[in-house]
């Protein structure tokens, strides 16, 4: 794990807050959304815009996760890091936080948020001490404003490759819709649906367009505002054309032959309940960071009309940038014996509450997959994205260190609440769809 890093000097009031008893300040909010406003994290031999690669990597050990410094140290790819920039949440989704100061949400005994509208629920500054900062933590990620109140990444492009040869093997058009159901702050209605009689949080669409062979095949999550009640999923498969429910365990396994599972999706896509969570602690780490319009944006893509350009990859890995920023370091650990893996270490962006960098471990213990997902600054991304205070999903990388294999995503995301219309996530929608 990283090399734990104080802040003692930085944001010396955060110790003051008290997780246990779940209050917060108005100061614990602002530092909590604007970590970098008087300060930026450093470490001895790194300035912004240097290469870490093989070469010098060993310097940088402790800012760098283990499975990244290891594709580092044996050559596999190298990082391109840039100045550590702010990336400011919707002044809204902060408002919502805010306005809980004095009646905070709260945990229940069996772990769920109660007295919670909407926001980030628990904004102080987590205590390795309190038993129950992971579990915090998670609802934190879970109640996150990771693509808004609703969002649409179409096209979405996955490749799957050869990691030793970096052969393309297939690639899969698909196009992804969420819609917030619950906990909402930007776009009407607010904070919530009114005609949600299942109780909805959220839900997850998503539509295969190409290849040939899988167009059509269409997935449907509802995940549930208590969350003690199991996700419904339900899967239409185009060459069969019939929908069929998902089994609980079918969600941990490959998703159509990638090395990705519908858990994976944007980082962790499940119930807080499925998992126990441990905080390890704070720390300065590389997470992958970008603007859009600096990179160099890949040439062999099929075109956009609107002449938007995909992030490139370089085998399995996306040509992002890197900065150095405060990295929460979560464990969550599977309930479920039969879960295929034994833990997940995640590190957090502590300002968006984003998964940008992920280890996952087999059942044996063993490092099985490496997980980036590249964020990119709104404003510098579309113009529809502009001023949406999201921090914009914009390129993965699954690797299966083990067989040596990797998936990586290329995103057009849009924060564009006509492309996500409530009756697109419903099951008649998918037979609908389908025919």
């Amino acid at each position: 794990m990283f090399k734990f890093v104080k802040y003692l000097a930085v944001l010396p009031l955060l110790a003051l807050s008290s997780w246990a008893a779940a209050e917060y300040t108005a100061e614990d909010v602002r530092n909590s959304f604007y970590p970098y406003e008087n300060w930026t994290p450093e470490f001895p031999g790194y300035t912004p815009g240097m290469v870490i690669d093989q070469n010098n990597v060993d310097q940088f050990q402790d800012i760098l996760d283990p499975a990244l410094y290891d594709h580092i140290k044996k050559g596999e790819t190298a990082l391109q890091t840039k100045v550590t920039e702010s990336l400011e949440l919707h002044p809204n989704y902060i408002k919502a936080t805010m306005e809980a100061v004095g009646s905070p949400p709260v945990l229940s005994a069996d772990g769920l948020v109660e007295n919670f509208i909407a926001g980030r629920a628990f904004p102080a500054e987590p205590d390795p001490n309190d038993p129950r900062a992971g579990l915090k933590m998670a609802w934190n990620y879970q109640y996150g404003y990771n693509w808004g109140d609703n969002a649409a990444i179409s096209p979405f492009y996955w490749k799957f490759r050869n990691a030793k040869t970096g052969k393309l093997e297939r690639t899969i058009k698909w196009s992804f819709h969420f819609l917030n159901w619950k906990h909402r702050v930007n776009q009407d209605p607010v904070p919530e649906f009114e005609d949600n009689p299942a109780e909805l949080f959220r839900s997850v669409y998503v539509l295969a367009r190409e290849p040939f062979d899988i167009a059509n095949t269409q997935l449907l999550i509802h995940r549930y505002k208590n969350d003690l009640k199991r996700d419904d999923a339900w899967l239409y498969l185009g060459f069969q054309r019939r929908v069929r429910r998902l089994a609980t365990g079918q969600t941990t396994d490959s998703f159509l032959g990638t090395d990705i599972m519908i858990e994976d999706f944007e980082g962790y896509n499940n119930r807080v309940s499925d998992y126990d969570w441990e905080y390890i602690g704070a720390k300065n780490g590389f997470l992958p960071f970008h603007n859009h319009d600096e990179l160099e944006l890949a040439t062999d893509m099929p075109p956009e009309p609107d002449g938007y350009q995909f992030v490139d990859v370089d085998g399995c890995f996306p040509k992002t940038t890197w900065e150095l920023r405060k990295v929460y370091e979560l464990h969550g650990t599977p309930k479920d014996p039969n879960h295929p893996l034994s833990r997940r270490v995640m590190y957090i962006d502590a300002q968006t509450y984003t998964i940008p960098r992920q280890a996952e471990f087999d059942r044996k213990g063993d490092l099985w997959k490496s997980f980036s997902i590249c964020q990119a600054y709104p404003d510098r991304h579309l113009p529809k994205n502009k001023g949406s205070g999201v921090a914009i999903d914009n390129c993965f990388m699954m690797y299966d260190v083990q067989a040596q294999h990797c998936t990586t995503g290329q995103f057009k995301g849009q924060l564009d609440p006509t492309m996500n219309p409530p009756q697109m996530f419903t099951v008649q929608n998918l037979r609908k769809s389908g025919r």
